[in-house]
């Protein structure tokens, strides 16, 4: 058994924080040694955690639009490593879900990303990932950092988070669907160039 898929079955077994998730722990993540493209986001919803499948949601469906690919080529492991801020559901709050729980960054996330090498795209979802991922090179908001995507690529690509939620943001920033989602699809096909042909 390789590195990564020795620590991504430590990851799936992990109950490090089972104590404060109102549905107890089911890690979500989905990683192999040769996927270009990384989707960073902040936890699983509600729906996610049911099924076990990362973005099985209209969340993901938004984003997957966004990012112009099949649902098969999102769930090919090959092509996509999707790596939660928080692998397992935090629990709902006042206005939305619950932060991600920090013991997944502190445990398990710098050792996972020094075995997923071949990453060539970073898609950093919502503020967790942001801070991260980009650390002092974000600005003080998240709207700010992503009207800054221009600088943070080829590499890296900051985005709102696709949920319904958001609906009021897009509806504020139409830039973003109008600059941002054109430069994001163009960038994941250059990517998956050799991979999809």
């Amino acid at each position: 058994m390789g590195a990564l898929a020795d620590l991504s079955r430590k990851i799936s077994d992990c109950t490090i924080c089972a104590e404060h998730l109102p549905l107890g722990p089911r890690p979500v993540l989905q990683v192999s040694e040769s996927a270009k493209i990384l989707i960073a986001g902040q936890a699983p919803g509600r729906l996610v955690h049911q099924s076990g499948k990362p973005f099985d949601d209209k969340s993901g469906e938004r984003l997957r639009d966004w990012l112009g690919v099949s649902a098969e080529q999102f769930y090919d492991p090959n092509l996509f490593a999707i790596v939660p801020m928080g692998f397992c559901f935090p629990g709902t709050g006042k206005s939305g879900d619950l932060p991600p729980r920090p013991e997944c960054g502190a445990t398990w996330h710098d050792q996972l990303f020094e075995l997923t090498d071949k990453i060539e795209l970073k898609i950093l979802i919502g503020a967790y990932a942001l801070d991260y991922h980009l650390g002092e090179r974000q600005s003080k908001t998240l709207t700010q950092t992503v009207k800054r995507w221009p600088e943070f690529m080829p590499n890296s690509l900051p985005l709102p988070h696709p949920s319904p939620r958001n609906n009021i943001w897009l509806k504020k920033n139409e830039w973003f669907e109008k600059d941002v989602i054109p430069a994001l699809r163009k960038r994941v096909r250059e990517v998956l160039a050799e991979v999809l042909i």
